[in-house]
């Protein structure tokens, strides 16, 4: 039995419960040595297998029977994209971590490999030392995470039926206000997650949109690219003093919290160094406290898919501010970390499928466009009106 099929585990190692299953699969003889080593020096974590090519791997997964797989992106015979197709035909459930390297033609694989299916990605070291720090601090909780082998907060426990139903909180709408700015907070699936979410959404979106995506840098110019190249939306890497307009996206930078600051001219990026927040930077939590400030009763607050509880204080910020809060729900969630975390507090209005959530977006500010419409008719009646006065 393994470790995913014996949800959830003691924080303390049970003997009775087997280890998460760990096949790692990567040319370099230095990274599987070190992978195992320091994987394997978890106690809840057993390697039962290494591979140097996608070829030989997908032989192990169906010999080893693996609940996480380590993948390599650049390898010989096979390389970690294909082997994930392939891995993704049979196994659609195996939990799939990329390995990959710091570098602009990593960070494109990687995004790439993400678009096919991967659960999630962990970024490679120069260094022994480097490496060793991104498999504890990085790689062993997104294992333990994918695969159920954590004790998520109690909080995140309860409440919740797990249903992919649509599921309105007892409390009540916050604001009957125009929305005047989207704030979307996201993790793990979060690549994918936003690019089915602007793929519903209104052409014409009359509001101004800001995203935290945890990725390091290099990773979040890449995905502003990409999602501006698939949606249509105008998406860039948030830049300092940039000024928010209606329908223009923003992604917080990697290794930077971005918030919101009122000016002379209107609402700009911030961007900045501060403190780590719930071992993130960026941090939906920042980026949400800044729009409850400056919006209050007009933001609406989107918490996606995504790994810890980062978001939940800025979301309560938001509803304390009389501001509007969604979570995806768990059934659509590759993990249901963030968005659980503020449901289970009762902050969302609604908690929905990814499939429905754009929708349920456009109707929220769809009242904001036909305000917009109706002052822009107003104003031209007016002007018809004193033109023919003038006559």
């Amino acid at each position: 039995m393994s470790c995913r099929k014996s949800w959830p585990c003691s924080a303390s190692v049970d003997t009775t419960v087997a280890k998460i299953r760990v096949l790692i699969v990567d040319d370099s003889v230095v990274i599987r040595r070190l992978l195992s080593v320091y994987l394997a020096s978890d106690p809840q974590i057993e390697v039962v297998g290494t591979a140097a090519n996608g070829e030989i791997g997908l032989a192990k997964i169906a010999q080893l029977n693996p609940d996480a797989v380590i993948l390599d992106i650049e390898m010989p015979v096979m390389d970690g994209l294909k082997t994930l197709a392939a891995i993704r035909k049979v196994y659609k459930k195996l939990s799939v971590i990329m390995f990959s390297t710091l570098t602009e033609r990593g960070a494109v694989a990687t995004l790439d490999a993400l678009a096919l299916g991967a659960s999630d990605y962990a970024t490679k070291s120069i260094t022994e030392g480097g490496v060793r720090e991104h498999i504890a601090t990085d790689l062993i909780p997104k294992i333990k995470t994918l695969c159920h082998c954590v004790t998520p907060p109690a909080k995140a426990l309860s409440g919740y039926s797990g249903s992919a139903k649509p599921q309105l909180n007892s409390r009540k709408t916050s604001s009957n206000l125009p929305v005047e700015i989207l704030a979307i907070g996201t993790s793990t699936g979060g690549p994918n997650a936003l690019s089915a979410l602007f793929a519903g959404l209104s052409p014409k979106f009359p509001v101004p949109i800001v995203i935290v995506q945890h990725m390091p840098k290099i990773f979040t110019r890449l995905l502003a690219e990409r999602l501006s190249a698939i949606s249509g939306f105008k998406v860039r890497e948030g830049e300092p003093g940039a000024l928010l307009t209606p329908g223009e996206v923003w992604v917080a930078p990697g290794g930077f919290h971005m918030d919101l600051v009122r000016t002379a001219e209107g609402v700009k990026l911030r961007t900045h160094e501060g403190p780590l927040e719930n071992s993130c930077r960026p941090a939906v939590d920042v980026l949400f406290r800044s729009v409850a400030e400056l919006y209050r009763a007009t933001a609406l607050g989107v918490i996606l898919t995504g790994m810890g509880q980062d978001g939940l204080i800025g979301s309560q910020s938001i509803v304390d501010a009389g501001g509007r809060i969604i979570a995806q729900d768990e059934a659509s969630s590759v993990v249901w970390g963030m968005p659980g975390a503020v449901s289970n507090a009762g902050l969302p209005e609604k908690i929905l499928p990814l499939m429905d959530m754009a929708n349920e977006i456009n109707r929220i500010v769809a009242v904001r466009g036909r305000l917009q419409e109706s002052a822009t008719s107003i104003s031209a009646t007016s002007r018809n009106t004193l033109q023919v006065q003038a006559i």
